[in-house]
């Protein structure tokens, strides 16, 4: 992977070296601390001539600009500084790191007039919009092009980057949390970009077992104890392929003892061929990200461990691969869950949910979590329907769905909620089995959705994110050029923190 920028905080001074990037408010320009930095006046003569309004986002370079013995000034609009959000001074983060992606050393001085103090949040979140737009995922690249660099915004050496700020202490505090949600994206990010060759269900699980080293309680489950429980769903899927299946069950116990646990469960398919019922070779290579769920569920628990999380979360992630061979699973065969409930496997491509179906099950038996959330891939049929800028939203409980909309809203990471009913829930019913693995043509999503609410025990609050077209391959943002997004670790961490923390 890229080289990760070193982050310090300061207090106003005037730069000297390397490059530097000022923030323009649109409706009332630099802060004092500015005035320092240009003293020949060329700055201010060079916005006049370019007509620069300071419009969010918007860019200006000056090469060794007069008077300084900066090599570069960079100056970036902010926008009317009253609608900046925390969302708002992540994407500048991100505009800085694409701006000084080539600088070995930089300083960003964030004084606005309107915001003179840059508060020390925000300087935190412009740190962790930096490291976010700062990653890669080049370790397989033996020539790296300056095109390779340029489009992700990274970096090929490790820089020095100094957030100039008016409470340096303050903006060091705030990061240190942030630091360990960016760290937890790029885990995430590398797990879904990494290879099917390099990443397979054992390996997968053997990446979660290091984690222990970050205070959480690792458990993983091979497929003999898996048998033994009665895990024949998600067997059934691992049948056709030589490499083992594993369930990987992470806690992290960091709120009041004996407090019932927030739950989330990830599918974890390393590669998916589709099994008897093959997919297209089109875009199959794609499918070794058909694990993001999974992904985002290790980022998360990496996150919350790595910064103290002051909550009781337990995470899940049933890891397989789908492949074919002689072995494998057959349209029309029959296989028991750890529920007891059958099913009838109608399409062997309807894989994830399987795997989710004894994953839920044994989740809410083991642990009789306070609420549990599911994240997988699942279904094309949400990309039809909401396309890549939303992820699906599932849930049986009204509370749980408002407080994840919220935070996918504060995030950026949207969700946009589904519905579910009795109608939709015949269409998977069986006349061979308690139910069938698919609904039919019409509404995929919401028919996926049901099927996982079938392994809910006792009306436990539910919540099932489709993020087919988010995790992988979604478009660019000002914080992400990467093709593993990490969708869902930033999302499900200000859930945490805004109502399971204590």
């Amino acid at each position: 992977m890229t080289s990760t920028p070193a982050i310090s905080f300061a207090k106003f001074s005037v730069p000297t070296k390397g490059s530097a990037c000022l923030l323009f408010a649109e409706q009332a320009g630099f802060g004092e601390a500015v005035a320092g930095i240009d003293p020949a006046g060329v700055l201010e003569r060079v916005l006049g001539i370019a007509d620069f309004s300071g419009k969010f986002g918007a860019k200006l370079d000056l090469l060794a600009p007069q008077g300084t013995q900066l090599d570069k000034l960079t100056v970036i609009g902010a926008g009317k500084t009253d609608d900046l959000d925390e969302h708002a001074w992540l994407r500048l983060g991100g505009a800085i790191a694409a701006a000084t992606a080539k600088a070995k050393d930089a300083t960003i001085v964030l004084d606005l007039p309107a915001n003179a103090a840059a508060e020390a949040a925000d300087a935190a979140n412009v740190a962790a919009g930096i490291l976010l737009r700062s990653y890669a995922f080049d370790k397989y690249k033996t020539r790296k092009s300056e095109k390779d660099d340029e489009s992700a915004g990274a970096r090929r050496k490790a820089a020095r980057i100094t957030i100039m700020c008016a409470d340096p202490a303050g903006a060091r505090k705030a990061f240190a949390g942030l630091k360990a949600m960016v760290d937890g994206v790029n885990l995430a990010r590398d797990l879904v970009n990494e290879p099917a060759n390099v990443l397979g269900p054992v390996e997968f699980a053997s990446r979660i077992k290091d984690m222990e080293a970050l205070g959480l309680q690792v458990d993983i489950l091979t497929e003999k104890e898996m048998k033994k429980a009665g895990m024949g769903a998600l067997l059934g899927v691992a049948q056709g392929s030589p490499r083992g299946a594993r369930l990987a069950v992470m806690r992290w116990e960091g709120g009041r003892k004996g407090a019932k646990p927030l739950a989330v469960v990830g599918k974890g398919v390393t590669f998916d061929t589709g099994g008897n019922s093959m997919k297209s070779p089109s875009g199959m290579e794609d499918m070794k990200g058909d694990m993001g769920g999974a992904a985002a569920v290790t980022g998360l628990m990496h996150a919350l461990a790595s910064r103290k999380a002051k909550a009781n979360v337990v995470g899940i992630v049933g890891l397989v691969e789908n492949a074919v061979d002689g072995y494998a699973q057959r349209p029309g065969d029959i296989v028991t869950s750890m529920s007891g409930q059958t099913i009838e496997v109608m399409n062997t491509d309807a894989e994830g949910r399987l795997v989710l179906a004894d994953a839920l099950w044994y989740c809410c038996d083991r642990f009789q979590p306070t609420a549990v959330i599911d994240l997988a891939t699942l279904t094309g049929a949400i990309m039809v329907a909401l396309g890549q800028h939303h992820a699906g939203l599932f849930a049986n409980n009204d509370d749980l769905a408002n407080r994840l909309t919220q935070a996918g809203l504060a995030t950026q990471e949207r969700l946009w909620r589904m519905p579910l009913g009795p109608e939709y829930d015949k269409l998977i019913d069986s006349k061979n089995a308690d139910m069938k693995n698919t609904g039919g043509r019409y509404g995929g999503a919401i028919s996926a959705a049901q099927f996982l609410q079938r392994f809910i025990k006792d009306n436990v609050p539910w919540a099932h994110l489709d993020i087919a077209g988010t995790a992988m391959g979604a478009p660019s943002t000002d914080v992400n050029h990467s093709w593993g997004s990490g969708f869902g670790v930033r999302l499900l961490d200000r859930l945490v923190r805004d109502h399971y923390e204590k």
